[in-house]
């Protein structure tokens, strides 16, 4: 399965972006993950296969929202009232559970997209 990420750009504080993950195949559990210059990669929303089940970084609740089209093998970001440290490369990832749950460590994913970077000035 290969991941496919779009959407990012460069939007003024407090501005909006929408981030689309397409999958190549079928996946289940699916996240975003973002990587700051000069910090490590970090959990910011996953959602669980059938959609039922969402879980955000603090730093991201009320603001982001997570979705997917399992029809399009899509999910989505929505970011909103976006902030300068929102400023990273923002990556999509899928993991093998088809459960209810939602997962939030890297190295429960298997299938990882390219990125795409998202720049937010102040």
């Amino acid at each position: 399965v290969q991941l496919q990420a779009s959407g990012g750009g460069l939007v003024q504080a407090g501005g909006s972006l929408r981030l689309s993950c397409v999958a190549s195949g079928r996946t289940f559990s699916r996240a975003w993950f973002r990587q700051a210059p000069g910090k490590e990669r970090e959990f910011v929303a996953a959602i669980s296969w059938t959609g039922g089940s969402t879980d955000y970084a603090d730093s991201v609740k009320g603001r982001f929202s997570i979705s997917r089209d399992n029809a399009k093998n899509t999910v989505y970001l929505q970011m909103n009232s976006l902030k300068p440290e929102d400023t990273a490369v923002y990556y999509c990832a899928a993991s093998l559970y088809s459960g209810t749950y939602t997962y939030r460590r890297m190295d429960q994913y298997v299938h990882w997209g390219q990125g795409t970077q998202v720049t937010v000035s102040s």
